[in-house]
């Protein structure tokens, strides 16, 4: 299965150290022929770091993606019923928005559009990147990886010594994973490789 000609949504949260490779991936979806609708959660709307300003971020999603961007719960809500995506994409997607979705709590832009493109039993796709997948989040994860309709990119720990619950995805591997959930089916292996992670 191609990407040509389908709908994605691309859903951004406030993992800001993961937004440059998210992005790069992200125009490789668009060459790919995808009509992509971009989604961001309010820290990435309001937020500056050290990674990057929020308008900064925001402009290069509008150039790559060619839309308008959906940042409030009101704009996310007709995601369902005009059923607007083939998949959506949540990248980076962090402890916090992964732990809300596991738990029903719907409170921002990204998890609205979630659960609005979920009624439509339509893939969701998570990329997480988080600090405590492996301790206060690994029951939800787990609840993710069992819940219909949602596939999660292929994530492995990023620094075993220094932050040993850190989980992040392989996000060379967004792409594959997309198009296997668009055919109703988990790219493997989930648990990707750690060869290339320094002790």
């Amino acid at each position: 299965m191609e990407l040509k000609g389908k709908k994605v949504g691309i859903a951004l949260t406030g993992s800001h150290c993961t937004l440059e490779e998210a992005l790069r991936e992200i125009e490789k979806i668009k060459a790919l022929g995808a009509e992509i609708t971009p989604i961001i959660s309010e820290p990435i709307d309001r937020t500056d770091t050290r990674f990057g300003e929020a308008e900064y971020w925001k402009k290069r999603l509008q150039e790559i993606s060619g839309k308008e961007l959906i940042n409030s719960i009101v704009l996310a809500e007709p995601i369902g019923p005009q059923q607007l995506f083939d998949c959506l994409v949540i990248v980076p997607c962090t402890g916090n928005t992964l732990a809300k979705l596991a738990n029903g709590i719907i409170d921002s832009p990204v998890l609205m559009a979630a659960k609005a493109h979920l009624r439509n039993l339509q893939p969701l796709v998570l990329a997480i990147s988080t600090n405590d997948g492996l301790g206060l989040n690994a029951k939800n994860i787990g609840i993710l990886l069992n819940t219909k309709h949602i596939y999660l990119v292929p994530f492995r720990q990023d620094n075993p010594c220094q932050k040993p619950n850190s989980l992040v995805s392989r996000l060379e591997l967004l792409i594959p994973t997309i198009i296997c959930a668009l055919e109703g089916k988990q790219y493997q292996p989930i648990l990707a490789s750690n060869e290339d992670v320094k002790p």
